[in-house]
């Protein structure tokens, strides 16, 4: 079994990664991970029970935006060997409260239970992409939900923009929330990225980042910067040879990750999502009733939204174009990267109705946060 960092070393050499001191001393806990899920299972006790398995102790691994944490939880679980499952920690609780709802039409008095069980009973390995808990349901559901799965012998790694004391801050009944705190940094290793370097960013400098109009020469400019900020090496070294000339084609999204976030009780849906960055349209997040908090749990949620197809904006669609407003409006005051194609320039979208006025500073923003000195800042 080739250790990691022989692997990260080798990419490195090859040019499809950038060596990054920092994730490299990431490299010996993830291998301990591997090589102790690698190890035989107990022998059976003398009436021929199966012990318990041993506890391993997972990862949490927290650190700014972009720095390669997805990146290395990658690298871990595509090389190990045991049944394991990578998923979005929101797509994730979207899937426990749905398993919870199901239990519950079935009259089951602890519907969380079967949930849990159910997990135990099929994986070794849960690996969570960008865990943060910010809704109220979900914070009283997750400390009793590890508990059953660290019980069971799951192992969990986890990547986080926060430590764990950050995680539910400010939070409603945060005090319940506590002792699940105390479990994780029992049951894992909680480590920092330290590295100066947002790869992410690196990618969005210097780009393109606002199309008009949105033709099909935007449309295919928008296409390579999804391959360019989505594609992982790791995926680069995984998808076959038919799905490369699909992507290629510029036609390669069979094996985007949806996500849908829960903002007191309504379910905003992004479509694509994939590496911290959406693309949906205009209509997806304009088109429908949303309103602040939706906007802002997009931009806590993703770091660059690509917006598809801004329409000229007025009287006939006014309340859509508020919507536009609030969401750059958001996504400025979050320092979230955006990248739109649109019927015209930012000036030239609303010209006439009652917001035009209005829309010159979203018009200003929008420009502004093309600049590289506002990327930065952001």
């Amino acid at each position: 079994m080739v250790e990691l960092k022989y692997i990260y070393a080798t990419r490195a050499a090859e040019g499809t990664i950038k060596a990054d001191p920092a994730q490299e001393s990431v490299l010996p806990e993830l291998e301990r991970i591997r090589q102790e899920l690698a190890a035989p299972p107990p022998k059976r006790g003398f009436f021929g029970r199966s012990p318990k398995p041993v506890p391993i102790k997972g990862l949490y691994l927290w650190g700014g935006v972009g720095r390669g944490k997805s990146y290395l939880m990658d690298l871990f679980v595509t090389h190990v060997g045991v049944p394991k499952r990578r998923v979005h920690f929101h797509a994730f609780m979207q899937e426990i409260h749905a398993g919870m709802t199901e239990a519950r039409k079935r009259g089951v008095d602890d519907a969380l239970a079967p949930v849990a069980d159910k997990l135990v009973a099929e994986l070794r390995l849960l690996a969570f992409d960008e865990m943060q808990i910010t809704d109220i349901t979900d914070a009283m559901i997750v400390g009793r939900l590890f508990e059953r799965l660290f019980e069971g012998g799951v192992v969990i790694v986890t990547t986080s923009n926060r430590h764990p004391d950050e995680l539910y801050k400010d939070g409603l009944n945060r005090s319940l929330f506590l002792p699940f705190i105390e479990t994780i940094k029992d049951q894992l290793v909680v480590w920092e990225l330290t590295s100066p370097t947002d790869y992410r960013q690196d990618r969005l400098e210097g780009m393109q980042v606002y199309f008009h109009p949105a033709d099909a020469a935007a449309r295919a400019s928008v296409d390579d910067l999804w391959h360019e900020m989505t594609q992982t090496p790791r995926a680069r070294a995984n998808i076959t040879e038919a799905q490369q000339k699909m992507q290629q084609r510029g036609v390669g999204l069979a094996n985007d990750e949806g996500l849908t976030l829960k903002v007191k009780g309504r379910e905003v849906h992004l479509p694509r999502f994939r590496a911290g960055v959406a693309r949906v349209s205009f209509w997806d997040l304009c088109g429908v009733p949303l309103g602040p908090a939706d906007y802002l749990a997009v931009a806590e949620a993703v770091r660059v939204l690509i917006l598809e197809d801004v329409p000229r904006l007025g009287i006939s669609n006014f309340n859509e174009a508020k919507r536009f407003v609030t969401l750059v409006d958001t996504l400025y005051e979050a320092g979230t990267r955006l990248v739109v194609t649109a019927a015209d320039a930012p000036e030239r979208l609303y010209v006439e109705g009652s917001g035009a006025f209005e829309f010159e500073r979203t018009a200003s923003r929008l420009r502004e946060m093309q600049s590289v000195e506002w990327a930065a800042q952001g």
